[in-house]
């Protein structure tokens, strides 16, 4: 997928724009508070025997734009209240990291509670400019969810197809 969009017409950019999986409205178990949405993003990388959400790997998806997002999710915000928020989960959000820092910050500056729930992936802790852009993340990210899937390097490639060297 290319990181930027080819038209040149005014539509969103790559970076504007998010593939979405699905969008659970409310849940009160799986998270911190009641959480207005969590939002399954497109994409993963790893194959974990045990995945959940094994829709997640594909590509495709529906496309949404920052605003759009928000504003269906921020019609939730009197279910939340001020012990909840916003989940985005995966697939591997982190893999449509651009897009992501723009809707925290969307929320964050509308005082919603933002959660990142990450397997670690593609985290790049050698690439400057990527360390840079996690940073701008995590400077509206309230919570970070970390999904370590297995300690041991030889039982996380049996158990996810991949290594786990970048993300301990």
């Amino acid at each position: 997928m290319s990181t930027e969009h080819s038209h040149a017409c005014a539509e969103p950019s790559w970076t504007e724009r998010i593939l979405l999986g699905s969008f659970t409205p409310a849940s009160d178990h799986d998270w911190p508070g009641r959480r207005v949405a969590t939002i399954y993003l497109l994409g993963c990388p790893w194959r974990c025997a045990y995945c959940h959400n094994p829709e997640t790997w594909a590509e495709g998806g529906e496309e949404w734009t920052v605003d759009k997002l928000f504003q269906r999710v921020w019609r939730y915000r009197n279910y939340w209240g001020k012990k909840g928020g916003i989940t985005v989960s995966g697939g591997e959000p982190l893999r449509q990291m651009d897009f992501l820092t723009k809707f925290f910050q969307l929320a964050r500056a509308k005082g919603v509670h933002t959660a990142l729930d990450t397997a670690g992936q593609p985290f790049q802790p050698d690439d400057p400019a990527y360390l840079a852009a996690f940073d701008t993340l995590m400077a509206s990210t309230s919570l970070v969810i970390l999904d370590l899937k297995e300690i041991d390097p030889e039982k996380h490639r049996q158990l996810t197809g991949r290594d786990n060297a970048n993300i301990l």
